[in-house]
């Protein structure tokens, strides 16, 4: 055990320096990726209402498949792999991302909601603030450690910036990378990145939904177990759309020769089921319903519905994100769970508002801050206990197949600790391969082990 000193000057003047290097590149990468989630929550507002006044646009989401398709073929075929890319680059720094991921990534995301298909936002945030942040890197002569905390930063502005919770954004971007490990290394820069990103948000006059959960009963033990069993269900349904996502993916790749050709197929499919549902409920993000799953009790199918539209988008080729949908199948989910289980239907909307993120991003922490801070404490209670039980019971899978097994969820699979995702995916569909060196150096590809 180490022992307690006294705080020496050179410590002091160790930490000046800590903080005279990293305050500035926080607040740069918060301004950054604040003013990029501004533009992106006001390009959104803007794609919703044009296509809810003219929806005759949505059958033409097919050829905006195609357009986005084109333009990535075309433009950003080394930015294409988006969130999974900035997570490989903080594990194994290489070179600085392109900057031109922020402007495609905005403009495939614009045309994925104009047109009616169902993405979110958060990848695209993430994607914006971890690209303008490490321009930073070479301008501030940064070697690949410091890079490392320069993109981590950048995500935690994005994400914060574009929910407006800084509390969850600062810990999401050490967090994501890795889960049952957190790289405290980092937690300066990812704190000011964050609260300047979201300060920078608001400062451009761009506002974020208010949700509130109408009633929370008096916390006791029996409750702690109905929020567990909630969780549970949270977490099995946040690795289902996971799994789903990814398969979806690997079928069009596998089928599909020409990428640009997918998301055009996907488009097809996606249009179709709207104009046969005669509901646009389930494209774009979805706000409205989520709002009303804490307000009264909704179509218990709804869920359901949001989670096979998104993965078709996503699992197509369009761009955005997967949290707000993610929110959007937690919120009603919940309000489906209050007809079987006796908590109300508002407080198991917002338990599973944060839940099924937290499991299909393997993120309990901060989706648990994220409670708090839109929900309030009392809350944030119940949701902490749906949290942590979804992390554990949505397994080794998740929506980012970069993010690493830090610490194993159970003890018996310590040997897949330190291996990402994708390679947990390729263990498991190839148990001959029984070395992490051996997953690395195989024929496999990231396609072959999404379609386990």
């Amino acid at each position: 055990m180490l022992k307690s000193r006294p705080f020496s000057q050179s410590e002091f003047v160790s930490i000046l320096r800590y903080l005279v290097r990293w305050t500035p590149v926080g607040v740069l990468a918060g301004i950054l990726g604040g003013s990029a989630s501004a533009l992106l929550l006001w390009s959104l507002v803007v794609a919703t209402d044009v296509r809810e006044s003219h929806k005759w646009l949505i059958s033409l989401l097919p050829l905006a498949g195609l357009l986005v398709g084109v333009l990535y073929r075309s433009f950003g075929t080394s930015v294409e792999a988006g969130n999974n890319l900035i997570l490989d680059e903080i594990h194994d720094p290489k070179q600085t991302i392109p900057v031109r991921m922020t402007p495609l990534i905005l403009m495939g995301t614009f045309l994925t909601h104009l047109f009616g298909g169902s993405a979110g936002r958060e990848g695209t945030a993430i994607q914006t603030g971890a690209s303008l942040a490490d321009q930073l890197a070479k301008p501030f002569r940064m070697n690949p450690h410091e890079r490392r905390i320069l993109l981590m930063a950048g995500i935690s502005a994005g994400f914060a910036s574009v929910f407006g919770t800084p509390l969850a954004g600062a810990i999401f971007g050490m967090e994501v990378l890795a889960f049952g490990v957190i790289s405290y290394s980092a937690i300066a820069p990812c704190f000011i990145a964050a609260f300047i990103g979201d300060l920078t948000t608001s400062a451009w006059g761009v506002h974020h939904t208010i949700y509130r959960i109408t009633d929370i009963p008096i916390f006791d033990v029996r409750k702690i177990f109905i929020a567990a069993i909630a969780g549970a269900v949270f977490g099995l349904v946040g690795k289902g759309f996971a799994k789903t996502t990814h398969a979806i993916h690997h079928r069009f790749k596998k089928h599909v020769a020409w990428p640009p050709l997918r998301p055009f197929i996907g488009g097809i499919l996606v249009a179709v089921a709207v104009f046969t549902l005669g509901t646009t409920k389930y494209i774009g993000l979805g706000i409205p319903t989520i709002v009303a799953a804490f307000h009264g009790r909704q179509a218990p199918y709804d869920f359901a519905a949001k989670f096979l539209f998104t993965a078709v988008t996503l699992g197509a080729g369009f761009k955005g994100g997967e949290v707000t949908p993610l929110f959007f199948i937690g919120a009603t989910l919940g309000n489906a769970l209050s007809y079987v289980l006796p908590l109300p239907p508002s407080l198991l909307a917002g338990m599973g508002f944060v839940a099924v993120f937290a499991g299909a991003a393997n993120t309990p922490i901060s989706s648990t801050l994220m409670a708090m801070e839109l929900f309030g404490a009392e809350a944030g209670t119940y949701a902490a206990v749906a949290c942590v039980a979804s992390y554990l019971f949505s397994g080794h899978a998740g929506i980012y197949l970069a993010q690493r097994v830090g610490s194993s969820k159970h003890l018996h699979l310590i040997e897949e600790e330190g291996l990402s995702l994708a390679m947990v995916a390729k263990r498991r569909n190839h148990p001959h391969l029984e070395t992490s060196s051996a997953l690395a150096d195989s024929q496999l590809t990231e396609d072959e082990l999404q379609a386990e």
